[in-house]
């Protein structure tokens, strides 16, 4: 069965009525914001040009935790957030709202010449 599949069945038991329990919807909800950091700190990452290893260097960290971060792993504390975003020369702006997170790292120089 392909991912497009178990959307649309999922999809499909939603409009029905079916509601999921509370702790899926939170697990649920967990996942898609550690994907959008995730998805952020590589996206800003390869915006530089930056291996993990020399992102690593720069924030003070291994390769093995850039590697966790990006791979929605691990649960990244303050000092860590604080840290790649010193790293990624950006301002990591975090926006919750019930199903709708965003997630954004917002560089401080421009390349305007």
């Amino acid at each position: 069965m392909n991912h497009s599949r178990w959307k649309t069945l999922r999809e499909r038991k939603l409009a029905d009525g079916f509601t999921e329990p509370e702790d899926v919807a939170e697990a649920r909800r967990e996942i898609r914001l550690s994907m959008a950091l995730a998805k952020a700190v590589y996206d800003r990452r390869t915006e530089l040009g930056l291996t993990q290893a020399e992102l690593a260097e720069r924030a003070g960290l291994t390769q093995a935790k850039i590697s966790r971060v990006e791979g929605s792993d691990t649960v990244p504390t303050l000092p860590l957030l604080a840290k790649l975003a010193g790293a990624l020369d950006a301002t990591l702006n975090i926006a919750l709202d019930n199903d709708d997170t965003q997630v954004r790292f917002t560089g401080h120089r421009t390349n305007a010449a």
